[in-house]
């Protein structure tokens, strides 16, 4: 557990020592021991922001300070803190601060302030979390996919869904399986898919992924779907990783089976599948 705590810790450092260089996610997740797209989702999770919201509001805290304690120009400030040009820095600068940053240079602006992170594991009573590890063949999976982001896919993924449901598409898909890929920093990718039949034509708009053998934690949801997921998806990141010692996250994906809806969303079941090796 502090091991695990440890590890995000040292990537919050790293994005701190190095916060006005160009900060690049592999190197952050790096740090932390997990892959970028496992950290990015843990760290939106755990911080309620994304890494790069993260990274954002402490330039804008600290360009905020040296203007207002310092006789350097707007544009050497803009540029120190990655903005391409002045105006790109005012917008942000503004956004955050609530004035522009000449104002900020007036003697008592009024300034915004974003701290450092230190991640604390906080217990909150004694709840159970059901999960079974099982090893799985390769499969393939067909589908639609779209690209979400960290900060809002609690959002817009059930959109997505109702979406798929409420359109012709779902004839052609039914929804067995939800499917979380590795994207870049800026998100991931989800696939609304079923099993792959190999001598079926894969239809346009649609695409394959497969699914690579290897061993998964399996975690069992019960109830209205949405509902369900989430709870469990945060409890997994939030309560099961961190004291988890017998495994660790594998691979950049992770993936939610449906079973068919019940005419009592209480009775719905579905489970989300976190590939997992032993350590």
């Amino acid at each position: 557990m502090n091991g695990w705590i440890q590890g995000i810790q040292r990537a919050i450092e790293y994005m701190e020592e190095n916060i006005t260089d160009k900060l690049e996610i592999n190197d952050i997740a790096a740090k932390a021991y997990v892959s970028s797209f496992h950290f990015q989702r843990i760290f939106s999770i755990l911080c309620g922001y994304t890494a790069a919201e993260y990274i954002r509001n402490r330039r804008l805290t600290i360009a905020g300070q040296k203007l207002s304690v310092s006789n350097e120009r707007i544009i050497d400030i803009a540029l120190e803190f990655g903005y391409d040009s002045p105006d790109s820095f005012a917008r942000a600068f503004k956004k955050f601060h609530g004035i522009s940053p000449l104002a900020a240079k007036e003697k008592g602006a009024k300034l915004k302030s974003f701290a450092p992170l230190r991640i604390k594991l906080t217990l909150e009573g004694g709840t159970m979390l059901e999960y079974k590890i099982v090893s799985k063949a390769a499969f393939t999976v067909m589908g639609k996919l779209r690209k979400f982001s960290f900060s809002n896919s609690y959002e817009e993924i059930p959109k997505f869904w109702d979406e798929h449901m409420k359109s012709e598409d779902n004839k052609i898909v039914c929804g067995m399986f939800g499917v979380c890929y590795d994207g870049d920093k800026n998100g991931f990718e989800y696939l609304i898919a079923d099993n792959y039949i190999p001598q079926n034509e894969v239809p346009e708009g649609y695409t394959t992924r497969t699914i690579p053998e290897g061993m998964w934690a399996v975690f069992p949801c019960r109830g209205e779907f949405t509902t369900a997921i989430q709870d469990v998806n945060t409890k997994i990141w939030k309560e099961w990783l961190p004291n988890c010692k017998e495994y660790k996250l594998a691979g950049n994906y992770n993936i939610e089976m449906y079973t068919p809806i019940c005419e009592n969303p209480e009775d719905n079941y579905c489970e989300i599948w976190i590939p997992v090796v032993k350590i």
